[in-house]
């Protein structure tokens, strides 16, 4: 581990800690958006107002502070500090150095601009080298290509495929388990 490595900045964007007054609008407009909620989570998408956006944030931050498992950040750009999406890593089994990690990038236009992988390999290095974790988990809707690439490219592998689990769009999909250990990540940033 090099300490001379920023851990939260990088060339395209930054992890910050979450701004409930100047991100719950922005990310309230991402709910009304069904392609991005349908690509981040399996559960039924729904819109939030700002007010519910806060509320979430809220309690965010008390399982931050009681239940110590949970890490979330919020992506910025660094070119205008604006929120392009969110990382975290959750259900953290400190027992086990293991955990799961998420990310999403809101406004379509902020995709495929190199946000997500910058923000995933941030990320990673803060799970694996800061919080010292063995293991890392992302769950995965088998219709989000994009983000199966994202985290294929960063090293993880399918270790488990539910079948037929997600049930979208009147068609039943498979939900990927992807795994990456760290002697893996240290295998690929080396």
């Amino acid at each position: 581990m090099d300490v001379k490595i920023p851990l939260f900045d990088g060339e395209l964007v930054c992890l910050a800690p979450i701004d409930p007054e100047k991100d719950a609008e922005i990310e309230s407009k991402w709910t009304y958006d069904a392609e991005y909620m349908r690509l981040l989570t399996i559960k039924p998408a729904r819109p939030l107002s700002p007010a519910q956006v806060k509320k979430k944030y809220e309690a965010l931050e008390k399982n931050e502070e009681e239940a110590k498992n949970l890490f979330y950040f919020a992506v910025r750009s660094r070119s205008d500090d604006r929120l392009v999406g969110f990382a975290r890593i959750y259900w953290i089994w400190w027992t086990h150095r293991s955990g799961l990690v998420s990310l999403g990038i809101g406004d379509p236009g902020d995709r495929k601009q190199g946000f997500g992988t910058e923000a995933l390999g941030m990320l990673l290095g803060y799970a694996f080298d800061e919080l010292n974790l063995y293991r890392l988990t992302a769950v995965v809707p088998e219709y989000n290509q994009a983000a199966l690439r994202l985290f294929e490219n960063a090293g993880f592998v399918q270790e488990v495929r539910r079948r037929e689990a997600i049930n979208r769009d009147g068609r039943r999909w498979d939900c990927l388990h992807l795994g990456l250990l760290e002697s893996e990540w240290k295998g690929n940033i080396r």
